[in-house]
């Protein structure tokens, strides 16, 4: 036990928002995650970054906006220098431990031309997020032999699963009838059982993991937030027995489309609905194979959070964790007839979003449903204050949970925002947009979600009177419409111009900045006399060093 709490921070990959049972999914329950709500606070209305992997997380682990780190897309390494919550706790003595996915590419070319060793300790950090990695794993590559930054292969391996690529052969294919391996990445094949027991899985794996650093950071004695980073429900969408059949057409939430949305006259909007993934979802049969699987996945996570929740309650650490669970992004599902994400309806950029402080001060707070709005980059701040680090509001942009944790004025934020990068896209080819023009920007103030589209027209929802999100208002020539745009383009110009990149004004260069009378610089000044009523100090108290310089 420590004095500090320690942090773990739980994320899902591409988990859906509504497809928890706390957050009203009709079929899928999940009464792990709920316990983990009744105990602390739900936010109703937080958001991501980016609607995609990469950029997300580099938000996350920096608490600054897409803007301001500079990494817009996956595999877009963040650059050496980027200050990241770790680098901001272990300046206080905090652990900052990797048990899973972070998509971070590491800025390769950066740590050359500064002569950093990658294989350093500063090169490790800086590859990993600032990141200590207890096990790293990012799934997602079919094509290695060996994932060269996790052990899963190797663990696989070693219980019997051997292949050249068991990550694919075996976590994520499934079996014919005549035994031949069917790969998840072909959506048909999604409601097979994964060629893997449960507790062999990729998840199961995870939580051992977590458990054996928490096993470890035990006799350290050091606080620590473990960043427990878990890849599914991501595609491939395929899960081990016996969750693969456990949910059938008869749980699927019927989709949130309409016939207009299919028929916009937007361009980016066009070219979304012609993208591969999107043509896909937009088919039922596809809906009926993925859900189904995507469900299983979201249940086989909860009963596994179950478990590590239970060993931390036997060991005594729920006592002095906090623990915070979310997702990087959601997933479309067919939803307005997408698949993935890369937009921004609710079900891409609205993330669950739940904290719970065992500390006294939270004690009023739980079972407390909050719809501030919050943004993913909030939680830096909030982990850095639990765990004893100083604000650095010159640095991060994330504003601090802890008043809504404990109940007590302090938080407040008028508009969230997210960006994506779109360049490498269908949608870029088909629109053969440059690489420059290829973003769009989200600005959202809890009513009003206003996407500006470079080189189109804007999109706009009204959330208060379309909660589906069914309606482009971005063309309507309705005066009140015309105003909302015009006030969100304003208030995205006052986001845009604000400081983001001088994070090198800390508080000690900014009181110098401010003392240059004091030194004897000199500026406007007429004669003795003025100098001494600006400033109170006698003109001939300046040393004669200051007074020629």
């Amino acid at each position: 036990m420590t004095k500090r709490p320690n942090v773990l921070w739980i994320m899902a990959d591409q988990l859906r928002f509504d497809y928890l049972s706390c957050y009203g999914h009709p079929h899928l329950h999940t009464p792990h995650i709920d316990a983990l709500a009744a105990r602390g606070v739900r936010f109703t209305n937080a958001y991501v970054q980016s609607p995609v992997c990469g950029p997300s997380r580099m938000s996350a682990y920096t608490g600054r906006y897409v803007r301001s780190h500079g990494s817009t897309w996956n595999g877009m390494p963040l650059r050496v220098g980027e200050p990241t919550l770790g680098d901001h706790l272990r300046q206080v003595g905090a652990r900052a431990v990797l048990v899973g996915k972070t998509h971070m590419t590491a800025d390769a070319e950066g740590m050359a031309w500064l002569g950093i060793d990658p294989q350093s300790e500063i090169g490790v950090r800086v590859s990993e997020c600032g990141f200590e990695p207890f096990e790293r794993d990012d799934g997602l590559h079919p094509d290695s032999q060996r994932q060269n930054w996790s052990a899963y292969d190797d663990y696989l391996v070693a219980h019997g699963y051997a292949s050249d690529n068991p990550w694919e052969d075996f976590a994520n294919s499934g079996v014919g009838d005549d035994g031949e391996l069917l790969s998840a990445w072909l959506l048909k094949n999604s409601r097979l059982p994964a060629n893997v027991p449960e507790e062999h899985s990729e998840t199961a794996y995870m939580t051992d993991r977590a458990i054996a650093f928490m096993q470890d950071a035990q006799a350290d004695g050091r606080p620590w937030m473990c960043h427990l980073s878990y890849i599914k429900p991501h595609w491939p969408y395929i899960v081990p027995a016996p969750y693969h059949d456990m949910y059938d057409e008869r749980h699927i939430v019927a989709p949130v489309r309409s016939k207009t949305e299919h028929q916009t006259d937007h361009p980016l909007m066009q070219a979304y609905l012609k993208a591969r993934v999107c043509q896909s979802f937009a088919r039922d049969e596809v809906r009926e194979h993925v859900i189904p699987a995507y469900m299983g996945l979201i249940k086989q996570l909860d009963d596994n959070l179950g478990r590590l929740f239970a060993w931390m309650e036997e060991s005594g650490l729920s006592e002095n964790t906090i623990i915070a669970f979310t997702s990087d992004h959601g997933d479309y599902m067919g939803d307005h007839w997408m698949g993935d994400k890369d937009f921004y309806h609710e079900m891409a950029v609205k993330v669950p979003l739940i904290i719970a402080d065992p500390r006294p001060e939270a004690e009023a707070s739980r079972g407390l449903v909050s719809d501030d709005l919050v943004e993913m980059i909030d939680l830096a701040p909030t982990f850095m204050n639990a765990l004893g680090c100083p604000a650095k509001p010159h640095v991060i942009e994330g504003r601090d949970l802890t008043p809504i944790l404990h109940g007590t004025d302090g938080f407040s934020r008028r508009y969230v925002i997210s960006q994506h990068d779109y360049h490498w896209s269908d949608m870029a080819r088909l629109l053969d947009q440059p690489q420059e023009d290829a973003h769009t920007t989200m600005i959202f103030d809890g009513r009003w979600k206003y996407i500006r589209c470079e080189g189109f027209r804007p999109v706009l929802f009204d959330l208060e009177t379309d909660p589906h999100e069914l309606t482009d208002l971005g063309a309507s020539e309705a005066e009140d419409h015309r105003r909302v745009r015009a006030r969100m383009e304003s208030a995205l110009l006052d986001w845009a111009s604000r400081h983001h990149t001088r994070i090198t004004a800390t508080p000690t260069v900014l009181a110098r900045q401010k003392k240059a009378a004091e030194g004897g610089i000199l500026i406007g000044f007429w004669d003795e006399e003025e100098y001494r009523d600006a400033t109170g100090v006698a003109f001939e108290s300046l040393t004669p060093v200051g007074r020629g310089g």
